[in-house]
């Protein structure tokens, strides 16, 4: 039997599960017990269950043997600890602030269209505990038309370099090779691609050669039509099949699990529906075996769930949405406000630190 088997960890609480049968998810301080284990043949309906972790992998035999080792690869990767990611370590959440170089962006669209005073900002974001900043010149907002390479880059080249002479960590927000190699050259040390490195046919060999880490997100379309009418069969494991198969094209251009990030994508050819399947699901990203990034700051699925601020009056939602994330193992946060989500991470950090195992 041929099919497709993948593993959400379930009955998530602290990592004192792990000394009761669980494991830690991604080697972090919460520790899950049973999987959501999901077999999809290619032919049928899929099979679903609530698996003990202990025996997932004779639950994935029924379907053969190729279907139990996956599960064995699954729950190595779901329980791995994570290595360090652009020199960052793991071992609490990490924060990567967002500078937007633009006149459009949906949130803080001219802002920091000054690169004076883009590079001012991402140093007090700095300050107030980012680990990283983001820098980008193309709204990928939905609706949002592709710019000219130019553009873009005279917007970015000077607030990277202003940032990186400064001393600080710097990822290019770009889809374009192009805007890649030479925010790399003024000091950019990540790329994040909202194409997850398929926009553009140089991408994903010119971040194998440039031996950087790199940001790869799920979007269902492009920017312009992103959000018209998606459709899934079946949102989170639309979007893992996505990734792995992304994970797996990074690989054989010689970029490793190690240097990847993976992003869902929450608002990228998603409805609200779509987004809150993923965010309930985001433990099964970790079985791609890579660092899982997570942005949630401001979306406009925040004000649909309540009573339609702006985007700027969406902070209490989005540190809801970035916290649950957090509970089901998402190293990286990637947020407009920097200093309230490193406190709200903090107090997370010292509860689940403090190893009581809350899944009763």
């Amino acid at each position: 039997m041929t099919g497709r088997l993948t593993l959400c960890p379930t009955a998530l609480g602290g990592a004192a599960l792990a000394a009761r049968g669980g494991r830690a998810l991604a080697g972090g301080p919460r520790g899950f017990a049973a999987c959501e284990a999901v077999y999809r043949p290619e032919d049928g309906p899929a099979v679903r269950e609530i698996v003990a972790v202990a025996d997932v992998t004779d639950w994935a035999g029924r379907f053969g043997a190729d279907a139990a080792t996956r599960a064995r690869g699954l729950l190595q990767c779901l329980s791995a600890p994570r290595p360090p990611f652009a020199g960052l370590t793991l071992d609490r959440p990490r924060i990567m602030g967002i500078i937007n170089v633009t006149p459009d962006s949906f949130s803080d669209g001219g802002d920091r269209l000054d690169a004076g005073r883009a590079v001012a900002d991402g140093l007090a974001m700095i300050e107030a505990g980012a680990d990283l900043l983001d820098v980008g010149g193309e709204s990928t907002r939905p609706g949002a038309a592709e710019i000219d390479e130019a553009e873009e880059l005279r917007r970015v080249v000077p607030v990277v370099r202003g940032l990186a002479q400064a001393g600080a960590r710097v990822s290019i927000d770009t889809r374009h090779a192009r805007v890649m190699a030479e925010a790399l050259d003024a000091g950019a040390q990540v790329v994040n691609d909202v194409t997850a490195l398929t926009g553009d046919p140089a991408a994903l060999p010119l971040v194998g050669r440039a031996d950087v880490p790199v940001v790869l997100m799920h979007m269902r379309g492009e920017p312009r039509t992103m959000q018209r009418d998606p459709v899934y069969d079946d949102a989170p494991l639309d979007v893992f099949d996505h990734l792995e198969a992304r994970v797996a094209a990074c690989a054989e251009a010689g970029i490793p699990p190690a240097r990847i990030a993976v992003d869902p994508g929450i608002g990228f050819g998603k409805t609200v529906a779509h987004n809150l399947q993923i965010l309930n699901r985001l433990a099964l990203y970790q079985g791609l075996g890579c660092a899982v990034l997570l942005g949630v700051s401001r979306k406009s699925f925040i004000a649909r769930l309540s009573r339609d601020e702006p985007a700027k009056a969406r902070l209490p939602g989005s540190l809801a949405a970035a916290l649950a994330g957090l509970d089901r193992g998402v190293q990286v946060l990637r947020v407009h406000d920097v200093a309230e989500t490193a406190q709200a991470a903090a107090v997370w950090q010292a509860i689940n630190a403090q190893g009581v195992d809350d899944a009763g």
